[in-house]
């Protein structure tokens, strides 16, 4: 886990994090009867010895492995002077990420999985971007899926966050999903402290901290090249662990909507009360539910749909006197409402947001 560490204005040092142990993506967390990392650690560790930037310190931190990870870890600390091994009892990501921030002197941390490989320019082009950019807390950048089953859904969350590099684009879906690979982060000590580090609230902690970062008015982006091969793997947390569930998804979203662009006062009205919307419409809160469902269906408008009235398209009120959060989950659908809306005149964040 965790990757780099860029240091400023002291003399260039890196400070690289990689926690042994983990599995793929976001989802990294060790438990006993899961496949641990010995047959990818060496690969994940020699990408980051590859980079162009040379100036870094490479943290391993063994959270419990069961298959070697730890002695490989150690050998590969013995032969490079960068390196630090540590061995640790299972705790899990959160933890373990909060240790490697405690640990770290330098003021950019950055973080990877140790079955993921970094391109030989990572380090080099995020330590630029951020160093150009210094409204911008935290950065990724774009990244290419490998490994067992990349399905056609993954491969659209791989097409649809490489679409994604300048801040502007980044808020204006920050509610669709996680903009930034987790292994791909790149951020400032300040800032990550400022917002309160990572932190264990029982839904998917990257995206939790993506979304402290937008909620603070610090600005987010993805550097636009492939720079990490972000391995797929059936063991991944994201399959079994209630965290990284959809509705825990869904769960840290209204979290932050109701802290800004649906706050306690603010009326909404929903579109879309198809299969993803019925599941937003169930999980509203009481207090604070939508005035009324939008649907293009005709042989739905009229109808209650989960305490909800579903109207038409055109009994939408106008721009600026309504605000709607569209949760809508067929392909092109988002592509094909904006236009919608623009027709209209509707203003995408002020007028509306999509949810999915």
């Amino acid at each position: 886990l965790a990757v780099m560490d860029k240091r400023r204005p002291e003399p260039n040092v890196a400070r690289v994090y990689h926690v042994v142990g983990d599995v793929e993506g976001r989802e990294v967390l060790i438990l006993d009867d899961m496949i641990d990392t010995a047959g990818t650690l060496a690969a994940a560790v020699q990408s980051i010895q590859a980079q162009t930037c040379t100036d870094w310190e490479l943290l391993l931190i063994d959270d419990g492995s069961t298959d070697g990870s730890l002695a490989l870890a150690q050998a590969l600390a013995r032969k490079d002077e960068r390196i630090q091994a540590l061995a640790r009892p299972h705790r899990g990501i959160v933890p373990v990420l909060q240790e490697a921030g405690t640990l770290s002197r330098g003021v950019y941390l950055a973080r990877m999985d140790a079955d993921d490989i970094a391109h030989p320019r990572r380090l080099e082009l995020q330590g630029a971007l951020l160093d150009a950019q210094p409204e911008v807390a935290l950065c990724g950048t774009q990244v290419r899926m490998f490994g067992e089953s990349v399905g056609s859904g993954r491969r659209r969350y791989e097409a649809w966050l490489n679409a994604l590099c300048d801040p502007e684009a980044i808020a204006r879906e920050i509610f669709i999903e996680c903009p930034i690979a987790h292994p791909a982060f790149a951020m400032r000590r300040a800032a990550y402290e400022t917002v309160g580090e990572y932190q264990d609230l029982g839904w998917p902690e990257d995206y939790d901290l993506v979304l402290r970062f937008w909620a603070a008015g610090m600005q987010l982006a993805n550097v636009p090249e492939v720079l990490i091969d972000w391995r797929n793997s059936p063991q991944r947390l994201s399959m079994q662990d209630s965290r990284y569930s959809l509705a825990q998804f869904r769960a840290l979203k209204r979290h932050y909507l109701f802290r800004s662009y649906l706050q306690e006062s603010k009326s909404f009205y929903q579109w879309g009360a198809g299969e993803v919307g019925k599941l937003w419409l169930r999980e509203w809160p009481p207090q604070h539910r939508p005035k009324a469902v939008v649907d293009i269906n005709p042989r739905k408008i009229g109808k209650t749909i989960h305490g909800a009235t579903v109207i038409s398209a055109d009994a939408l009120p106008s721009p600026g006197e309504c605000f709607a959060v569209i949760a809508v989950g067929a392909p092109g659908a988002r592509t094909e409402l904006r236009a919608w809306f623009s027709e209209r005149h509707y203003v995408e964040n002020r007028d509306y947001l999509f949810l999915a």
